[in-house]
């Protein structure tokens, strides 16, 4: 499927598989999806685009570029906060935006209850940040909300996704992008995944 990208890489595997552990305990597994982040950030940002900058050596002059577009990272709360300090490590100058969905557990559709978002954006690309992509429902309202604000690139990353969470972001917005760490096998009949990890918000904050 277009726009949809896998993680090949090692690390993410290695890291992945002691994240999926239900004995890994919330500090542990706090530390893997901010090092799971920062790597899949990596295969994120090829292609941002960037500006030619002259900076001075102790020796010399050098050619050298910086970053051209001003980037915003978009967690899903709660449980997207985990990835940004990952993603942020990389770009510290990075805007954080936050907007809120919880699943309603009788209809597993998504509610709103969080959105700070100025009138006009201050960014030109967004990177929506959830560990879970399962029915779709709450990346799909994020990125409505994120095109109703103007934004004009969007991207997505996540951590495990569903197969249905895959078709329901590529039916609704086929332009943006999904960067993930693994596709897993289906979900469940109360919209889990499976194999998956459980809930990604409890296992980070210890609440579960």
């Amino acid at each position: 499927m277009n726009n949809v990208f896998e993680s090949s890489h090692p690390l993410v595997a290695h890291k992945l598989t002691r994240l999926r552990d239900k004995n890994t305990d919330p500090k542990k597994f706090r530390e893997l999806i901010r090092e799971i982040s920062a790597l899949l950030a990596y295969e994120v940002t090829a292609d941002l685009e960037v500006a030619p900058l002259r900076v001075q050596t102790p020796l010399a002059e050098a050619e050298g570029v910086e970053l051209k577009q001003p980037i915003g990272l978009v967690p899903i709360l709660r449980s997207g906060l985990g990835m940004v300090e990952g993603i942020w490590g990389l770009m510290p100058t990075a805007e954080v935006w936050h907007i809120g969905l919880y699943r309603d557990e009788s209809t597993l559709k998504p509610v709103e209850y969080y959105n700070k978002l100025p009138v006009e954006p201050t960014v030109s690309v967004c990177l929506v940040l959830d560990p879970m992509l399962a029915t779709g429902g709450s990346a799909v309202a994020t990125v409505d909300i994120l095109k109703q604000w103007g934004v004009s690139k969007i991207k997505f990353v996540g951590i495990i996704a569903s197969p249905e969470g895959v078709d329901a972001m590529h039916n609704s917005h086929p332009d943006v992008p999904l960067h993930l760490a693994v596709i897993d096998d289906h979900l469940n009949e109360h919209g889990y995944i499976v194999p998956g990890l459980g809930d990604a918000g409890d296992r980070q904050f210890g609440t579960g």
